[in-house]
């Protein structure tokens, strides 16, 4: 089993670091099956963090509710349309099947076999003297089946509506029969009887299975080359032989074309809800069009349940989709708590307050005297300069700034020069489209009974945010609308100045509280405040607790 390590949605620079780093230090320690992942593409400055770092990104998964593709049966037993009942029915035997799927030459799904249906072809026209005799197959499969050979043979693969026809009565009485149906169908079942096989090669009959293991004389033989007779040798009586001819009848015929596929990337509640009232007994499982794997509805009671660790974060709102109904293991972070996250099972849950997540993590590889390597070293370091803008933010500790020294001896790399060239790489502003801005590191909360989102980006100097402040100011309101918020905010920080510029979509009551200049319509200078946990945050649940509709 998997444990998948998660930062939170829109992930920083410290949530995809502490993520990438915890999944190493789990590796080394107690899950050796752990892997970093992330519910977004790492943003520019992160990118420029793992380049330096030499390490790869985690793996972007956006949803971590079970699939189709986990709960199926990958070891597909199937089925060709070419096929006859015999192989189909030893393969569903020997296998236990109920129903199989059916493919094409090219490989794609054309659809479903039941063992029941498979049965009517060998039940085939019950009594009827016509019917019942009738076998749609080649000569090649008819050989196949019998486990017989050609003595001779015409158009061996040739789809034919064959007649059979058995040579167990006098000579003038079988000619009669012969010929009351159209040579060409006629496929003549015959022991070592040349008084039966001498009329039926006059006739030029479609083709002559000789039972017993006999074969044509050496005349027969001529005669049926010239008459374009197909001559088969079977092993088996002829009793047997008529049978198995029978069981050589095409599968196409019984082919539930008519069927339900699912896709190997659809939910695995969705596909409960599409199915469950469906007769169907095996589902094919389908990836880019191709048989992928079967599901039967049994594989839907208890689906897997993904395991996770959480870092970075402690509120489901900020989780990966789906982590309501993930077994979370483990919580590492350094936020507020939040009152959305249950367990059913006790887990370790860290918190604590200091600036980054990464701190808590390379304080684990302290603690456990674990050397990380130069690449999860300087990882972990960009997370702690990134969150604590380089020990400048107002939630740096002393636990920050003696972790930091510690991992410098693991890095390659002077830390002081390259916080310098991490702050100066990858402006939001610069090369972001507004949308993308806004979104990038953004975190929803809930308080007072609104419900609202905070971003935050660092620049250097607020020149591009005055070029683009309109374009913002249309991607937060429809960041608001899209999420269905009451408002969302926008935080830039001067890196540099240490102060930021607080863009509001809208200001929600209790706002006119705010002891902050006002620069224009819903923006504002805040001197000094550049964390969001810290100080933003507290500032904007105390305007809300104030309102008049939350007393």
């Amino acid at each position: 089993m998997t444990v998948f390590v998660f930062g939170h949605r829109n992930p920083d620079t410290d949530a995809i670091c502490s993520a990438i780093a915890y999944a190493d230090f789990l590796k080394k320690t107690t899950r050796p099956d752990a892997i970093a992942a992330c519910c977004g593409a790492p943003n520019q400055r992160t990118e420029f963090a793992l380049r330096k770092a030499k390490l790869p990104p985690p793996r972007i998964i956006m949803d971590v509710r079970p699939e189709i593709e986990d709960v199926c049966q990958r070891d597909v037993v199937f089925a060709r349309q070419s096929e006859v009942f015999y192989e189909v029915y030893q393969r569903m035997k020997e296998h236990g099947l109920r129903a199989i799927p059916i493919v094409d030459d090219h490989d794609k799904v054309v659809g479903i076999v039941t063992l029941l249906e498979l049965l009517e072809l060998v039940l085939q026209g019950g009594v009827d003297p016509v019917h019942s005799r009738e076998v749609c197959s080649n000569l090649t499969k008819v050989a196949s089946v019998l486990g017989g050979t050609f003595q001779h043979v015409v158009d061996p693969d040739r789809t034919d509506e064959f007649v059979v026809t058995v040579g167990a009565m006098s000579a003038e009485g079988f000619t009669q029969r012969m010929n009351q149906f159209s040579a060409d169908r006629l496929l003549v079942v015959s022991g070592d009887r040349p008084t039966i096989q001498l009329p039926a090669l006059e006739l030029g009959v479609r083709a002559m299975v000789i039972a017993g293991g006999y074969e044509l004389s050496s005349g027969l033989l001529h005669l049926a080359k010239a008459r374009g007779v197909s001559v088969i040798i079977s092993p088996y009586d002829t009793a047997t032989t008529t049978m198995r001819i029978k069981a050589a009848r095409l599968i196409d015929s019984v082919i539930d074309r008519d069927f339900i596929s699912l896709s190997a990337k659809m939910p695995v509640e969705a596909a409960r809800q599409q199915i469950f009232r469906s007769s169907q007994t095996v589902f094919p499982v389908l990836d880019n069009g191709k048989l992928f794997g079967v599901l039967s509805k049994s594989d839907l009671v208890n689906p897997p349940m993904p395991e996770l660790v959480l870092v970075d974060h402690n509120e489901l709102s900020q989780a990966v989709q789906g982590a309501e109904d993930a077994i979370i293991t483990e919580v590492l972070d350094h936020h507020r708590l939040g009152g959305s996250l249950k367990s059913s099972n006790p887990i370790r849950f860290t918190l604590e307050p200091v600036g980054s997540t990464c701190t808590l993590v390379a304080r684990l590889f302290r603690q456990a005297n674990l050397q990380p390597s130069a690449g999860v070293a300087l990882c972990m370091a960009s997370g702690i300069i990134s969150d604590t803008l380089f020990l400048r933010s107002p939630t740096t500790t002393d636990v920050d700034r003696d972790i930091l020294q510690w991992l410098q001896q693991f890095c390659s790399l002077d830390l002081n020069e390259y916080a310098t060239e991490f702050f100066e790489v990858g402006s939001a502003l610069r090369s972001g489209e507004a949308g993308r801005v806004v979104r990038e590191d953004c975190k929803e909360f809930e308080e007072a009974g609104v419900k609202f989102s905070i971003s935050q980006i660092e620049e250097i100097g607020f020149d591009l945010f005055w070029e683009r402040k309109d374009e913002l100011v249309a991607a937060l309101d429809q960041l608001a609308k899209d999420n269905h918020l009451d408002f969302s905010a926008l935080l830039v920080t001067d890196i540099s100045s240490n102060g930021s510029l607080l863009l509001m979509s809208r200001q929600p009551e209790g706002w006119d509280e705010i002891n902050y200049p006002e620069l224009e319509e819903n923006l504002y200078e805040l001197e000094e405040v550049v964390s969001r946990k810290k100080q933003l945050l507290p500032l904007i649940i105390s305007l809300l607790d104030s309102a008049p509709s939350s007393n």
